[in-house]
């Protein structure tokens, strides 16, 4: 149902607009409110801000309609607005307009072209509503869903090939909050929600600087992978400024000194990139799998807060352009042999 705020010092207008307007109103389809003059209707738009349309005269004691119009795009610039008024002269339509009325009507009233014109701006003003429901559900949507996933969702040929699976060349990193587990158990969740949400805020600016992709979120922790050129370098680059914005943020006093630190494992090398989850379930998870990101993961268990250590093979292939140490070796599950790792310094 549509609600209509009727703007008129002239009492008569309520009763012919009743009367026009009954199997309307019988049928729900709209609800008529008055005010005599604008000052009245601010107070009632006050009152009820769920108006979907103004019909006002322009002159009128108090308030006249052209300065009602200035205050409805002050108090909401989505309302639609009509004047409806006997003073039909060029110079007044021009202000209406430019003050925002949707559509102008002379008196006397030709309720014939007042019908056709209410239709034709409540439609328009769902229409708003509707484009900006979309808009927000859209940015929602984009804080759930990757951004290529959603451009991808676009293209004619999605629905073929959302289930390609691929081996693919690539270097996975895992970032931890370290210490953050304990604080959580302690702290109003408010605030542990809305400081693990800066951090990530923080992380995910330097990740995406290298053009990496965040994978997911895991509790504290985030797994993100680089792809394309100079991919392990991107992902070491993205590291040491994760590492070195962190280290910016001041201890946090009212949370028994918690100074944020992160502990980062990188890997680099063949992974498989598909949906995987359940079909039955409706949930599909369109990531990497493999021994790459397992040893990822496990290389960022190993690591101590402030460290972010790679694997022998990828010490290899960026030693000349990172300064790195040498740790030693360490055991890690699922592997028969330990794995020589080296520490990235700068």
């Amino acid at each position: 149902m549509a609600k209509i705020l009727v703007v008129d010092d002239e009492t008569d207008l309520q009763v012919l607009i009743k009367q026009k307007f009954r199997k309307q109103i019988r049928q729900n389809e709209y609800e008529f409110v008055f005010a005599i003059n604008g000052k009245d209707a601010l107070e009632k738009l006050l009152e009820d801000p769920n108006m979907d349309l103004v019909l006002s005269d322009i002159n009128m004691p108090e308030m006249d309609g052209l300065t009602l119009l200035s205050k409805l795009n002050e108090l909401n610039p989505l309302l639609k607005s009509v004047i409806v008024s006997a003073y039909g002269d060029m110079e007044n339509i021009r202000t209406a307009m430019n003050r925002g009325a949707f559509d102008f009507i002379t008196k006397p009233i030709d309720f014939e072209d007042l019908i056709i014109t209410i239709e034709k701006t409540i439609k328009h003003a769902e229409h708003i509503k509707q484009t900006l429901q979309a808009i927000k559900e859209n940015n929602i949507l984009k804080m759930y869903v990757d951004e290529n996933v959603l451009n991808f969702m676009g293209s004619r040929d999605y629905e073929t090939t959302i289930m390609a699976n691929e081996t693919i060349e690539a270097t996975v990193m895992f970032i931890d909050l370290c210490g953050f587990t304990k604080i959580s158990e302690t702290a109003p969740a408010d605030t542990v929600v809305n400081m693990i949400n800066s951090y990530f805020d923080v992380m995910v600016k330097e990740i995406m600087a290298q053009k990496g992709f965040i994978d997911k979120f895991i509790g504290d922790a985030i797994m993100a992978v680089f792809r394309g050129d100079y991919h392990l370098d991107r992902a070491i680059d993205a590291a040491l400024s994760v590492r070195h914005k962190i280290n910016e943020i001041p201890k946090i006093s009212e949370l028994q000194g918690f100074e944020p630190k992160v502990s980062i494992g990188i890997k680099s090398g063949e992974m498989i990139s598909g949906n995987i989850g359940s079909s039955s379930l409706k949930r599909l998870d369109y990531t990497v799998i493999g021994d790459t990101v397992n040893t990822a993961a496990r290389l960022q268990d190993a690591a101590k807060p402030n460290q972010i250590i790679i694997s022998e093979k990828c010490y290899n292939a960026v030693k000349e352009a990172f300064q790195c140490k040498k740790l030693g070796s360490i055991t890690v599950k699922n592997k028969s042999e330990p794995l020589t790792v080296y520490e990235v310094l700068e």
